[in-house]
């Protein structure tokens, strides 16, 4: 796997993951401000199969806010996150609460190293995967860690959170 804190930007993220002493590899591209499909811009620019991308959904549910972690190829099953968070519903939070929870931007927001932290789960289908990716804390700039790293960074959990 990667050296821990390769070149990039210092970010709340990667900050999170030096202190704890997990390994990543950073990525940067240049993004392009046009864009609206972050993940795919991602896969597009990094040349990376965008199964192993994942996006950092922030939800709503009747117990607080949680986050849940799916590939930018799949649908975010809300009825599964909330099982998976203890509620009984969820619905995705507003992009301001979201943006100011996070401490990130829409399009940059990382699971990683986030101003208020939440409940997190991520989707079991980045077990199938040695390393994936999540932002990094900015657009255009993705993390590339493994799925235990990841669920040790954000002290998640991991269930069936897409639509199948």
């Amino acid at each position: 796997m990667a050296k821990k804190g390769t070149a990039g930007p210092t970010t709340a993220a990667t900050t999170a993951l030096t202190r704890a002493g997990l390994s990543y590899v950073a990525h940067t591209y240049a993004h392009d401000p046009r864009a609206t499909d972050f993940g795919a811009e991602a896969g597009r620019e990094l040349g990376v199969d965008s199964a192993r991308i994942f996006k950092t959904l922030m939800v709503e549910t009747d117990a607080g806010f949680g986050i849940g972690i799916v590939s930018v190829g799949d649908l975010l099953d809300l009825k599964a996150l909330a099982g998976a968070l203890g509620a009984k519903r969820a619905a995705m939070a507003d992009q301001q609460v979201a943006e100011r929870k996070s401490g990130y931007v829409v399009g940059g927001i990382s699971p990683i190293g986030q101003r208020t932290p939440l409940p997190t789960v991520l989707d079991d289908s980045a077990e199938r995967f040695e390393t994936v990716f999540v932002s990094g804390g900015r657009r255009g700039f993705d993390l590339e860690l493994s799925p235990a790293d990841l669920l040790t960074a954000t002290r998640g959990t991991v269930a069936l959170i897409r639509r199948t």
